[in-house]
């Protein structure tokens, strides 16, 4: 059997998804941000980065309508691009839209998911505040590309206030969420001044009790359901030093296993600090094949005794290993070939988007 069906059980359908969320909303950085996804791709040999285009911070006030049109044809330019320069590995782009309730919600769904929707990784829903809105949204996407696809789109939610956060393992639940993410800037000034500024800031976020206690419920939900947890901006851009700490924190501490990048400088740090190290991976190569050699029977390894527990952990490293391009089929051992497959560097049993 393969280890996904032995290993993982009810969590078999958790999607392993790019560690890098770039969220991009002007029209000469989508365009790139798109490129720079498809020389990434040529770097590593995998999606490393998926590219969101942002109609709700993106978009002018006043000119959501003309905003969408343009997230549309430069998708669709975009990926044209992408797919005649790397072939073999599809570019995943998602788009944001406005919330639910939002005016130009509707208008986002035509347009965007109406026109490419065969094209969309995914669709991420801002302002989630209860499982009702994801099946608000869940309607009104599905009646807008059924026509385009039979698969349903994977919805990502983004929980931004207090409110939310009490409903997020509901939310968790609900079969459509792939991924929730966390809106750092929205839930401090949700508070009404309760929070200080400084809890926006790179440090201050891991500090403040309250930032540190909504991102801990919103990775605790995600993981008890299967699904992707991804961490909030850092906005010192510039610094990419503070960068990169946040997001070995929030990969090591707290549990995140994606985040969100607003700038290209950003890409790299985050893919640096949420990979695996080569020393983990040479390991989890080892212990998985001799998991497989025993038939996932416990085993000794340097010492210590191997299950199926640790088993579980080490298999999973091996396919983060190859979501960040850090490992690929030829590094593999003969004996794990079997669960890989070489031109797609992916475990061999596809796991379904939820």
């Amino acid at each position: 059997m393969h280890p996904r069906e032995v290993l993982l059980g009810s969590q078999a359908a958790a999607f392993a998804m790019p560690v890098v969320d770039h969220y991009c909303g002007v029209e000469a950085r989508m365009k790139k941000s798109l490129a720079l996804q498809a020389e990434l791709i040529e770097e590593f040999g995998a999606c490393v980065m998926d590219v969101t285009l942002d109609c709700e911070d993106g978009a002018p006030a006043g000119k959501e309508f003309e905003h969408a049109n343009l997230v549309l044809n430069t998708l669709l330019a975009g990926i044209e691009c992408s797919r005649s320069a790397i072939k073999s590995i599809a570019p995943r782009i998602g788009v944001r839209l406005h919330a639910v309730d939002h005016a130009a919600f509707a208008d986002d769904v035509r347009i965007i998911v109406g026109g490419a929707a065969q094209h969309l990784a995914y669709v991420m829903i801002p302002k989630v505040e209860t499982a009702a809105d994801v099946d608000l949204a869940a309607k009104a996407i599905d009646s807008a590309a059924s026509q385009a696809r039979a698969a349903k789109l994977p919805i990502h939610a983004l929980i931004e206030s207090s409110a939310a956060v009490s409903k997020v393992f509901e939310i968790a639940a609900h079969p459509r969420v792939q991924s929730i993410s966390f809106g750092l800037m929205d839930f401090v000034s949700s508070h009404g001044g309760a929070i200080p500024a400084s809890a926006m800031s790179a440090q201050g976020q891991f500090t403040h009790p309250l930032v540190i206690r909504a991102k801990l419920e919103i990775a605790a939900a995600c993981h008890a359901h299967g699904k992707v947890p991804s961490h909030c901006v850092v906005t010192e851009f510039a610094d990419t030093a503070k960068l990169q700490d946040a997001a070995t924190q929030a990969s090591q501490q707290l549990g995140f296993t994606r985040m969100w990048s607003i700038h290209p400088s950003q890409v790299r740090p985050i893919l640096e600090a949420m990979s695996p190290q080569w020393r983990d991976i040479e390991a989890a190569m080892k212990i998985v094949a001799l998991g497989a050699d025993s038939h996932w029977a416990p085993a000794s390894f340097n010492g210590h005794l191997h299950d199926r527990a640790s088993y579980r952990y080490y298999w999973q490293l091996l396919e983060r290993a190859f979501a960040t391009g850090r490992l690929n089929f030829e590094h593999l051992p003969t004996c794990l070939h079997e669960f890989f497959t070489p031109a797609s560097t992916t475990p061999a049993l596809e796991s379904a988007a939820p």
